[in-house]
């Protein structure tokens, strides 16, 4: 096979020419064919039709960046044999497929997958082998901040697989001293995810992602948008909404590393007196909101109007809305389930005049919008996050009536 050019390129009609779509080795972009442009208005329609029984005061015009070199995050299946691994996905049977040269990937990626591919040659150890249920190298996890600082992650079964790259890790950094963050990930188990719970550092500990308002830093556990320039939109939109609404107290919920919080609280020499309080099940995102934040001027030696908290969003609520704290605002950005039954009645009993909800999924927002009937929307958003994929966010401003 002809390996894709490490510049994407485009057909006739400007879409991305993509030679592991038209070979069939990849179908993951199920649009790639279709023109960028056709693709965003698609969705905006299909979230019009979806949200039609909340349909808002007003649509904002659809957020959308490049239709390549966009996405800020590989997770790459490792394939092949020992001396002659690929980096990908693995097919029906469980082969592997090599997409290092993916044209929606940033090119600071594309430019790693040799070095790390080589690496991992050189290493030999071998890939692990669904069928067989043996083997050691699982995955790799590539991010990619805008300063072209990079984290790369390997999931690996056994402690073997940790001893190898732990004796190699002067090598790498040679390699790839762009890699400020590098980590080895222990997955022993023989299911379908993409890391376990061990994680040993062999360098740094946090990767910057300069997002211009705000830096926030991310653990290798921590959730992060795949697409920069998109997820930057969405926090300055969300924080542009919470500044129209002006709370004195906001929360919010499902706050991963910290970014609509710390957009929300004000950047360096710009904090207000709003007191903020990010909500998050993983410890390590939390740990990430906490450096950031400090980074900002937010901590306890500075009176901080931030706060992070590691714990289940849902019981949050319920237990400080039942002792009669209650903020002026909330942000909610739930994963694709929403925030379901519990949560959507906390909220609808609470009182609370304003909610920023992220969704996405357009399905489960609706659902969550039944179940709230006090609020109407206000302003609503398309955010394309994920380009040639059914996939979208949509953020909405809710209003009591």
């Amino acid at each position: 096979m002809t390996p894709m050019p490490l510049t994407p390129t485009s057909a006739e009609d400007g879409h991305l020419d993509c030679h592991y779509f038209n070979d069939g080795l990849c179908r993951s972009c199920t649009f790639v064919e279709t023109p960028h442009t056709q693709q965003v208005a698609d969705k905006e329609s299909w979230c019009r039709e979806v949200l039609a029984n909340h349909s808002p005061a007003a649509w904002l015009p659809a957020a959308s960046g490049a239709d390549r070199d966009f996405r800020n995050r590989a997770k790459l299946a490792v394939g092949g044999s020992v001396g002659s691994v690929t980096l990908g996905i693995l097919d029906q049977d469980f082969h592997g497929v090599d997409l290092r040269e993916c044209g929606i990937q940033a090119p600071q990626i594309r430019a790693i997958i040799p070095i790390i591919g080589q690496f991992l040659d050189d290493s030999g150890l071998d890939p692990y082998d669904v069928n067989a249920r043996r083997g050691e190298l699982k995955f790799v996890h590539i991010t990619a901040a805008p300063s072209g600082d990079l984290m790369i992650r390997f999931v690996v079964r056994s402690q073997h697989g940790l001893d190898v790259l732990r004796s190699r890790r002067e090598q790498l950094i040679g390699l790839a001293p762009m890699a400020t963050v590098v980590s080895v990930n222990l997955l022993p188990e023989h299911k379908a995810v993409l890391e376990g719970s061990r994680e040993e550092m062999l360098r740094g500990g946090s990767l910057r992602m300069n997002l211009g308002r705000v830096d926030l830093h991310l653990r290798p556990q921590s959730f992060f948008q795949t697409n920069t320039d998109v997820a930057t939109g969405l926090y300055n939109q969300v924080a542009e909404w919470v500044d129209e609404i002006a709370p004195a107290s906001l929360w919010d919920l499902y706050c991963g590393a910290g970014g609509f919080a710390l957009y929300c609280a004000g950047a360096s020499g710009q904090q207000n007196s709003r007191t903020v309080t990010g909500v998050e099940l993983s410890e390590q995102a939390i740990e990430s909101a906490k450096i950031s934040a400090a980074e900002l001027g937010f901590d306890s030696q500075s009176g901080a109007t931030v706060e992070f908290i590691a714990g289940d969003a849902t019981e949050f609520a319920e237990t400080n809305l039942a002792t009669g704290e209650r903020p002026e605002c909330v942000i909610v950005n739930p994963p694709r389930r929403g925030v379901g039954a519990r949560l959507s009645t906390a909220l609808e009993d609470s009182g609370i005049e304003h909610i920023v909800y992220s969704s996405c999924n357009p399905l489960t927002l609706a659902k969550d919008l039944d179940r709230m009937p006090s609020y109407t929307v206000d302003q609503a958003r398309v955010f394309d996050m994920f380009p040639h994929t059914k996939h979208l966010e949509v953020a909405v401003v809710l209003e009591r009536l």
